[in-house]
């Protein structure tokens, strides 16, 4: 444990990774303050020393995540070519469905406040679901172009159903719930129809 009035170095990240292992293990109603710094072992008050209070440490670590996902949609371009396209895709499907993804979308869906920081965010330009969706169209359309993606796609229609389920699977996904890969990557699947290409059954864990 950090000692008072030590810095802890990359302490935002400490503590939203703490969060998740919480999140994840124990269930959304076991998030407290001081189940956070618990876990990640440092001083009681320190997440109140960096956020004005949970609900805002939870819109920002939901917020960092999406970034993170967006960051890794963007970079789907520079594999144009390579690869499978039903393996980039997943790529960034896991990125949504990482660590405690969907519990922790359940708990800021169920923190009224930390929903409408959350809403604020994306609406002042944070990136999220806009900007991956825009970074899976502008992919295919340059798959399509090389001709690994059938004509009949519509780039921008198989990003808004992509995006749209992984939304619709994070909100509903529970602990003890089917595995919300398994639907995505059979929807990858369909939608991307790579020529001469079989799309995997189910997004390859090392994708």
């Amino acid at each position: 444990m950090s000692p008072r009035g030590v810095a802890t170095p990359d302490v935002r990240e400490r503590l939203f990774a703490a969060a998740e292992r919480v999140v994840e293990r124990d269930g959304p109603g076991a998030l407290t303050s001081r189940a956070v710094t618990t876990e990640a072992g440092c001083a009681k008050g320190l997440l109140h020393t960096h956020f004005v209070g949970l609900d805002a440490f939870v819109a920002e670590l939901c917020l960092d995540r999406f970034a993170r996902a967006a960051a890794q949609a963007q970079a789907l371009s520079e594999l144009a070519g390579q690869g499978t396209v039903a393996r980039n895709l997943g790529t960034v499907v896991l990125a949504l469905f990482d660590a405690a993804g969907p519990a922790l979308s359940g708990l800021a869906m169920s923190r009224a406040a930390s929903t409408l920081q959350i809403r604020e965010a994306l609406e002042g330009g944070a990136p999220g679901f806009t900007a991956i969706e825009e970074a899976i169209t502008a992919y295919l359309a340059a798959e399509q172009e090389l001709g690994r993606v059938a004509e009949t796609v519509d780039p921008s229609i198989a990003a808004l159903a992509v995006v749209g389920t992984a939304h619709h699977l994070l909100m509903t996904s529970r602990p003890g719930t089917p595995d919300p890969q398994l639907p995505m990557a059979r929807l990858v699947a369909m939608l991307v129809e790579e020529n001469g290409q079989r799309s995997p059954g189910r997004i390859p864990a090392d994708a």
